[in-house]
């Protein structure tokens, strides 16, 4: 596959997150900055890739590029602005990191806030059309998942190293039993039972 660029003329950022979907844990998003013509035929959107094909291409993607960044919100943000406006926060934390003149952020999806006075291009499944953004998505995936296994050695309870968060049967069934713990999300649901719920909701 060859990658194509939105043009020539800038110095493109990518941008995407993950774990936007996920019941615990932060949403991580990251902003690459690659060469211009930099063509990697084994870089994909991060969903299509193995595990260990993440790891390895996160590896290349860090030793190619000009630059990237790495940007957190936490689940206790995520509860007090909600989980698009940390996506987007998480973003903005990202290309914080960046050292070199940013003149273009490509965003996958079709919501974003303008960072500072930097041109923004918003684009639908961004991570199948641009090269910087799928780059983007596999750092914020494997830096994620690093961190969700890390939380799993402090709640094995919980199976984070399996579930990264997601809400699969077994991490509910584990809500269920245990409750939460301080990195769920208390916004979404079946984290609180709907009793919690709605006390948590009558308290802001």
């Amino acid at each position: 596959m060859e990658w194509r660029y939105l043009t020539d003329e800038k110095n493109e950022v990518g941008c995407d997150e993950a774990g936007r979907g996920c019941l615990a844990g932060p949403v991580v998003a990251a902003a690459v900055i690659l060469p211009f013509g930099y063509q990697n035929g084994a870089i994909r959107d991060s969903k299509k890739l193995s595990e260990k094909k993440r790891t390895q291409l996160a590896i290349e993607i860090k030793r190619d590029c000009l630059a990237y960044g790495i940007g957190i919100v936490t689940a206790q943000e995520i509860d007090e602005i909600n989980i698009l406006n940390a996506s987007i926060l998480a973003m903005h934390r990202a290309v914080d990191k960046l050292k070199p003149r940013k003149e273009l952020l490509l965003i996958d999806g079709n919501r974003f806030k303008p960072y500072k006075k930097i041109k923004h291009v918003c684009v639908i499944k961004g991570d199948d059309k641009y090269q910087s953004i799928a780059a983007a998505s596999i750092l914020a995936k494997t830096y994620r998942d690093e961190m969700m296994e890390t939380y799993h050695s402090q709640f094995p309870l919980y199976d984070f190293k399996n579930n990264k968060g997601y809400p699969t049967k077994k991490h509910r069934e584990a809500l269920r039993v245990h409750g939460h713990i301080s990195i769920h999300r208390l916004t979404f649901q079946h984290v609180l039972p709907s009793k919690q719920m709605k006390l948590f909701e009558g308290e802001k």
